[in-house]
């Protein structure tokens, strides 16, 4: 791995960046356990296994002490959430290997934002969520007041800004906003992921199944959880801006960005991936 921290990072850098986490994907195939919603199964677990990792459904508590340390990776999304599940989210995010974080719908309930928040306290390496669940989570008080759309955001992402930086400081986890510009911050810097078209947010759960590649890449690049989600959710966008070339609808684009995710290749992705610092 090349020393980021040392060299510019610049569109270029980036481009590189990312070619060589999902080349890194592709070539060690991680195994990524997915507590996940319902809903997002099927599309989360075919988005890993087109990018190069391997997906687990698995959900039981009885085999989370087995199977959890065994995966390269842990990804958790509430979407569904129930009180059976709950204690399985807890064990396997407490289960030592790097986990990711999806607060679906995070002010819908008292249930689950308690449960959202006790799962904060156990320190994901990052937490991927829309505008307003960043909101909601880093402002109980504005969950409360917001306009609760379900799991569909009532904010853009540079409305979360100052939201998402004072959640990545106080969960220690690295945060990214969901949006017409992705927003992703440890805390002390921002890096901004502009790749994707709008027709993606017509395809149920496509934000789960960005969350699920982000622990794929994580699971590459634990030590700097930044640019994994941010080379996460471009290469993720950059299928979606391909794929809608061929598409008529919300259903071909989910066919063809699942088929584009599989077919990436170096000049693509170096060349138009869009990642950049922002001021």
């Amino acid at each position: 791995m090349d020393d980021g921290a040392k060299e510019q990072r610049d569109p270029a850098w980036w481009g590189r960046r990312a070619w060589s986490l999902l080349s890194a994907v592709r070539a060690r195939a991680p195994l990524v356990q997915c507590i996940t919603n319902l809903v997002s199964m099927d599309i989360a677990a075919n988005a890993l296994l087109a990018a190069g990792a391997s997906p687990a459904m698995v959900h039981s508590l009885r085999e989370v002490p087995d199977f959890t340390p065994r995966c390269d990776a842990v990804y958790v999304n509430v979407g569904t959430l129930s009180e059976d599940w709950l204690p399985s989210m807890r064990a396997a995010a407490s289960a030592g290997r790097p986990w990711v974080l999806d607060p679906v719908a995070a002010a819908a309930s008292g249930f689950r934002m308690e449960a959202c928040v006790e799962l904060l306290a156990l320190r994901p390496a990052v937490v991927r969520g829309n505008a307003s669940e960043i909101l909601a989570l880093a402002d109980r008080s504005v969950a409360a007041a917001s306009n609760f759309k379900g799991a569909d955001s009532s904010h853009e992402s540079v409305d979360a800004l100052e939201a998402a930086k004072a959640l990545a400081l106080s969960s220690g986890a690295v945060v990214a906003v969901s949006g017409a510009v992705d927003f992703i911050t440890n805390g002390e810097k921002f890096v901004g992921a502009s790749n994707g078209v709008p027709m993606m947010q017509k395809i149920t759960a496509t934000g789960c199944a960005v969350t699920a590649l982000i622990a794929a890449f994580v699971a590459i690049e634990p030590s700097d959880a930044l640019v994994a989600a941010a080379c996460a959710l471009a290469i993720f966008g950059l299928a979606g801006e391909i794929g809608m070339e061929s598409s008529k609808g919300p259903a071909s684009l989910r066919m063809h960005l699942i088929d584009t995710l599989y077919c990436l290749d170096e000049e693509t992705v170096t060349s138009r991936v869009r990642i950049a610092l922002r001021p």
